[in-house]
């Protein structure tokens, strides 16, 4: 979760037991190590060596450059923060991409280091997110080991039952963060109940949050009638990012006959539309999406989710190619330019839940998750589009 909505939310959630032993400012001492990000006034030049070319190589190149800054910062200071679960994804991704095994087990030791359990406070979405990592690590090397932490947990909190009164997933961050782990879990047990769970919780999450006019979602029931100065109602960048990642998180999980696609499907594009038409003259999203005049500057890791999402969205069939290829390749562009020559990817907004204010150097961990995950859909998208290309020349 980023910043709480309010503190007497907090203390209800205290008083039901969801925030567990180890909460803010209990940390490990392995934790109190852990660089979640910074904001120098001077980070440095920028980068002039990275080109917006779509090109395995040149992609791979500005990859490999971030990558290898963040991880040059965190790999000896495991974290189950939410924070750093994005941040593991998306160095689970590139390891791949990159052919390169040294973030990947930098991601292994984090799970090791915690004996493949969550967070500590046991229903609470932050804290179910580092999930993620380790059903992908699953994936890599089948061991029953590596998921029965998660499941023992999961199959607790389903017999918790729903509080009317109070959502388990109340901010539209939490979408990212655990639904994801459900739909997945079920897909490595084929066990229906845990995407049933997820299917349900969503529903719960989108009926409060969901603005069917302008198709994105608010931060949470505090921001429904809240306006930016223009008098247009406050949407949050990463807030809807959060939303748009988890979202392909989610299809990825499900089968292809299942019928609950079509719902997560209609979102996807939904809300790719009404991103699209408000991308700034740049190719990026500022942090405020209705109201771009009053953040002056670009937000990267909203923007980089939306580049994830559109381009898986692309590549798998659900939007449509002429329209949004445009989009993604200015995006991509944009977001290129904020790479400093050392590797840091700056203009991310910090910790937070709304649009804030923010330098030119300000880096973090989940940013750069969700710039790993898109220079990854953007790797897939060239061999994708090769492949055909290839395949057409046969004929």
């Amino acid at each position: 979760m980023e910043k709480p909505v309010t503190l007497a939310l907090l203390f209800v959630i205290a008083l039901s037991g969801l925030i567990g032993p180890q909460a803010e400012g209990q940390l490990t001492e392995n934790e109190k190590k852990a660089v979640v990000g910074d904001s120098p006034a001077d980070p440095g030049r920028l980068a002039s060596d990275l080109s917006p070319a779509l090109r395995h190589s040149e992609i791979q190149k500005a990859m490999r450059k971030v990558a290898d800054w963040q991880n040059a910062r965190i790999a000896d200071s495991p974290s189950q923060d939410w924070t750093f679960a994005t941040l593991y994804m998306g160095m689970l991704a590139a390891s791949k991409t990159l052919h390169q095994p040294r973030y990947e087990n930098t991601v292994l030791k984090v799970a090791e280091h915690y004996q493949w359990t969550l967070g500590p406070r046991q229903t609470h979405a932050d804290d179910q997110a580092i999930g993620q990592a380790y059903l992908q690590l699953s994936r890599e090397r089948p061991d029953q080991a590596r998921i029965a932490p998660l499941r023992t947990q999961f199959d607790r909190i389903l017999q918790i039952p729903d509080d009317p009164a109070k959502p388990v997933w109340w901010w539209c961050d939490a979408l990212f963060m655990a639904p994801p782990v459900w739909a997945n879990l079920s897909a490595v047990t084929q066990d229906s109940k845990y995407v049933e769970y997820m299917d349900r919780e969503w529903h719960i999450t989108a009926d409060l949050l969901w603005d069917s006019h302008e198709k994105l979602f608010s931060r949470d029931a505090s921001y429904l009638a809240k306006r930016e100065a223009n008098g247009r109602k406050v949407f949050w960048s990463r807030g809807n990012g959060w939303v748009m990642g988890g979202l392909v998180q989610i299809l990825q999980a499900l089968p292809a006959g299942d019928s609950r696609r079509t719902f997560y499907i209609q979102k996807l594009k939904d809300m790719s539309e009404a991103v699209s038409a408000i991308q700034g003259t740049d190719g990026l999203w500022r942090a405020g999406l209705l109201d771009a005049g009053a953040y002056p500057r670009p937000e990267i890791s909203g923007s980089a989710f939306f580049v994830y999402a559109m381009t898986w969205g692309v590549r798998n069939g659900i939007l449509d190619r002429k329209r949004y290829e445009p989009v993604i390749t200015r995006a991509w562009a944009g977001i290129l330019k904020h790479i400093y020559a050392d590797g840091r990817l700056g203009d991310i907004q910090p910790v937070g839940e709304a649009p804030g204010a923010y330098g030119p150097g300000a880096s973090y961990v989940f940013g750069v998750g969700a710039f790993l995950l898109a220079g990854t859909e953007l790797d897939h998208w060239v061999a994708d589009r090769a492949s055909i290309s290839k395949t057409a020349g046969l004929r």
